[in-house]
């Protein structure tokens, strides 16, 4: 619709949405205000029938459990009791919570629009398929957003900015739970995952074979983040304790993955290290001054370094004093250890 195509609410929709060019996930709060409606605009804002508040319990099609159904039919009772505002209504308990932060008035402007949420979640909820309730509550969590963010003073209807918000929360409520491993969360896997299969369909429906360069053209994102999506779409969720085979004794995808830290060898050579580099520390001690013994123990060998203020209280010299003491003596702790270890590197002694 020609009003979608103004809101910086939200280019992106899930696929086959009636929202598709719908985004305001990354929008910027300022862009939203600035949003100026025509006579076209006003005439698209979605009204909801008091009289009708259960024509979706009446709608066979929708898939919808019976305690659900009970569930949403005791909720649209209760929000039919707000009554709907008049135009100047809005604007006043608009401006209330704007300049003077009235809970009352936010109170009455989220109330009384309660039933637009629950237009808008039912759309969704042919594409969700699974509990409305859960799109009705992030639905209001837009709403009590648009609330905080609305500027009377920019010419635009409530219902109209409102209903950018709570899409928004609504859409990014369904990818963050379309499956129990995200899909996407960059901006560009957020774009693909809305616009994807609608635009394949698309160009199906245009008499084209769609390809990943194709669809990368059109949607203007590279090849690879297409065919990135398209297996991210593709897959189910894989539990990695799943076992490989049906042998009570295989074993679990969990332990074909690589170890993420260091490996065995790693750890082997690290502990080598160590040792060589203790063995030449124990064989300079002697050689070296009172205070750089202390600044030895005390501040490079220690788990709990004391400070170089402290170790000049100590000695009765400067914080910089300390400092040069400190790096001389690594100085000499590197010059020693070049000598007597083969192969050493000056980034196993550093301060």
């Amino acid at each position: 619709m020609k009003k979608e195509q103004h809101s910086p609410a939200a280019r992106s929709a899930p696929p086959d949405s009636p929202d598709g060019d719908v985004e305001i996930l990354e929008a910027d709060d300022q862009e939203i205000q600035d949003i100026e409606l025509t006579d076209e605009d006003e005439g698209d804002v979605p009204v909801i029938d008091v009289g009708d508040e259960d024509a979706a319990l009446r709608d066979k099609s929708l898939p919808m459990p019976a305690n659900v159904r009970d569930n949403l039919h005791l909720y649209l009772r209760e929000v039919s009791r707000f009554p709907l505002l008049k135009p100047d209504e809005e604007q006043q308990l608009a401006r209330r919570v704007r300049e003077h932060n009235d809970s009352e008035a936010a109170f009455q402007l989220i109330s009384s629009h309660l039933r637009l949420v629950v237009k808008i979640a039912m759309d969704f909820q042919r594409r969700w398929m699974q509990n409305v309730l859960d799109l009705i509550q992030e639905g209001n969590v837009g709403l009590m957003r648009a609330v905080n963010k609305f500027d009377p003073d920019k010419g635009i209807k409530f219902s109209y900015y409102a209903a950018f918000w709570i899409k928004a929360y609504i859409l990014k409520f369904i990818m963050d739970n379309w499956r129990m491993v995200k899909i996407g969360t960059t901006q560009t896997q957020r774009k693909l995952f809305y616009n994807l299969n609608r635009e394949r369909q698309k160009l199906i429906n245009e008499g084209f074979d769609p390809d990943a360069a194709m669809l990368s053209s059109r949607l203007g994102v590279s090849e690879e983040q297409v065919l990135e999506m398209e297996q991210r779409l593709a897959a189910a969720d894989a539990s990695l304790d799943a076992k490989v085979s049906d042998d009570p004794n295989a074993a679990t995808r969990m332990d074909f993955l690589p170890a993420l830290g260091p490996g065995l060898e790693e750890n082997l050579a690290a502990e080598q290290i160590a040792s060589l580099v203790r063995a030449g520390i124990k064989q300079i001690v002697p050689r070296l001054s009172e205070k750089e013994v202390y600044i030895l123990k005390k501040r490079l060998l220690s788990d709990e370094p004391v400070t170089l203020r402290e170790i000049g209280e100590r000695y009765n010299i400067t914080r910089e004093r300390v400092r040069q003491l400190e790096m001389r003596l690594l100085q000499k702790l590197q010059q020693h250890l070049a000598t007597d270890i083969k192969d050493f590197s000056e980034h196993w002694i550093q301060s």
